[in-house]
């Protein structure tokens, strides 16, 4: 019998601790699969903070360490800069990303460090307890804004790749999503751009990943991919912003 597909050699088969219907687990098996076709599973880091993606090392065969919340972009500063040639990834999410480390976040990129950042948009902090994010929307019900979200009193949406991509040094910034088969071929795409980037330049590439949370949301996740299309994408639209 012909195969059609088969698991990439660059993820474990662990089983998942991601949430039914969290869209990480999508994210982790593209790079897995763009590592193998780049042919630099073996040479690839990648690093998680604290987060849902706390134990991704566990889920890829290639190496991988950790950061305090917040702190990627400034311990991946440090890696990098002592390591220029091992292509690196820097996995996190929106809390993580944009909210306790955005100084980290956005100096790295202003500076052009030369790694990849792939950060996972869901609009809320998912494993903390799902507290409202700066990405949360307007009106959005969190654990934290039990009402919905009051932009008077928590502040308005932060698009972080929006600003990213008004710095003059990142040389690739783009948003994707993860809620459809077409929508993550061109996830998948946008990785493996950023990590070819990289690789053959250096430089500072950024790829924002739509994401759902059933879990935070209280949602029923087949019910998400809709949600996301009529009221999520419309407030972070989809393509690429630089590169």
């Amino acid at each position: 019998m012909e195969s059609v597909y088969q698991r990439s050699k660059a993820l474990s088969a662990a089983s998942t601790s991601f949430c039914p219907g969290c869209m990480h687990s999508t994210a982790v098996k593209l790079i897995c699969e763009v590592s193998e076709e780049l042919g630099i599973q073996d040479d690839l880091v990648i690093m998680a903070p604290i987060g849902c993606a706390v134990y991704l090392g566990v889920f890829v065969q290639f190496d991988s360490f950790g950061a305090p919340h917040g702190r990627p972009a400034a311990t991946g500063t440090g890696f990098k800069r002592s390591n220029p040639d091992v292509p690196l990834i820097l996995y996190q999410g929106d809390g993580d990303c944009a909210s306790i480390g955005i100084a980290e976040t956005l100096h790295a990129a202003n500076r052009g460090e030369g790694f990849t950042v792939i950060m996972i948009n869901n609009q809320v902090y998912g494993m903390t307890g799902g507290q409202a994010a700066p990405t949360t929307l307007p009106g959005q019900k969190t654990t934290t804004s039990q009402y919905g979200k009051i932009t008077e009193d928590m502040g308005d949406v932060i698009k972080l790749a929006e600003i990213i991509a008004s710095f003059n040094a990142p040389k690739y910034v783009t948003r994707q999503s993860l809620h459809t088969p077409k929508n993550i071929l061109a996830a998948k795409k946008a990785i493996k751009k950023a990590l070819e980037i990289q690789i053959n330049e250096g430089g500072y590439s950024y790829v924002e990943l739509m994401s759902s949370c059933p879990t935070n949301w209280k949602m029923d996740p087949k019910d998400t991919p809709k949600y996301m299309e009529e009221v999520v994408l419309k407030e972070f639209p989809v393509g690429d912003l630089k590169g």
